[in-house]
């Protein structure tokens, strides 16, 4: 019987400590992009692929993203009774139609243990897992993507963009052979490859889905979740001993938000591409001197 990708994992546990002061208070998570958190572009990218239960693994005391997902008929009666429609809409706007729930991670370590402390969660099921500092802009979404790969394959499946060579070496990249246009079985993954160690240019975005076999193979290895082991390493090693894997090249822009240079510059990308405050933005820059 083929399974069905219908829950998410969703690592959050992170410090953010590349944009102190601001992570001090403001879990990066919940860091805007335009006028929503990073997360609430995952969570609607998860929503319009179909799942329909989230787990987020959080530090200890981590409520936020709990909290914004969560009804408040306070506010809501109070905006419906002061006649804020358009506020009431906004509101509703994150009331997306998923179970929401919470593990802790206990000890900061890699995010192969965070992922890990989603294994009850997970059970059976394959989960997909998005790492929120990644948003794709797409008009397929882009888990969905993957989800359609899975539906063949029922595989551990990873999401892949092509990158100039010189960029790599942030990444996790793979080797792999081509089955199709944009389908890869993956043959290696070279964790931030150095110049001229592989000659692929696919990078590993923050999109994946895993099945339950990944869970128990972290089981066997649980010391290598107390050293700081990606879940992109994990994976890698399953290749290694000959695991089947497979990438797809997901369709769309990768907006990037790992960092703060990065995340400007989504954040201007956004900015002129919305609807609404594209136009006047732009106006806004013909009178800037640069």
């Amino acid at each position: 019987m083929k399974l069905d990708v219908k829950k998410a994992i969703f690592p959050i546990a992170g410090l953010g400590t590349r944009f102190l002061p601001l992570s001090k208070t403001l879990s990066k998570e919940m860091i805007p992009l335009l006028d929503k958190p990073l997360v609430q572009y995952s969570v609607k990218e998860a929503y319009d692929s179909g799942i329909k239960e989230i787990q987020f693994v959080t530090r200890p005391k981590q409520k936020e993203a709990m909290e914004y997902f969560s009804k408040n008929k306070k506010l809501e009666d109070f905006l419906a009774e002061k006649g804020k429609k358009e506020e009431l809409e906004l509101l509703h706007s994150v009331a997306f139609n998923i179970d929401f729930s919470s593990v802790v991670q206990k000890i900061p370590a890699g995010d192969a243990s965070a992922i890990y402390q989603a294994k009850n969660f997970a059970g059976k099921d394959p989960c997909g897992v998005f790492f929120c500092d990644d948003v794709v802009y797409s008009e397929d979404p882009g888990f969905s993507q993957l989800v359609e790969v899975f539906k063949n394959c029922q595989c551990p499946v990873l999401g892949l963009k092509k990158l100039p060579a010189d960029k790599l070496h942030s990444y996790g990249v793979v080797e792999g052979d081509k089955i199709a246009n944009g389908f890869y079985k993956v043959k290696k993954i070279i964790q931030k490859p150095k110049n001229g160690e592989t000659n692929s240019d696919l990078a590993i975005l923050g999109r994946m889905i895993l099945t339950s076999d990944v869970f128990d193979y972290m089981t066997k290895h649980k010391k290598l979740l107390q050293k700081d082991f990606g879940i992109v390493q994990i994976l890698g090693m399953m290749v290694n001993e000959g695991k089947p894997v497979y990438g797809y090249e997901i369709k769309g822009d990768w907006l990037e938000c790992g960092s703060r240079s990065s995340w400007l510059r989504s954040f201007l990308t956004l900015l002129l591409k919305d609807p609404k405050f594209g136009p006047e933005t732009r106006e806004f820059l013909k009178n800037i001197k640069f």
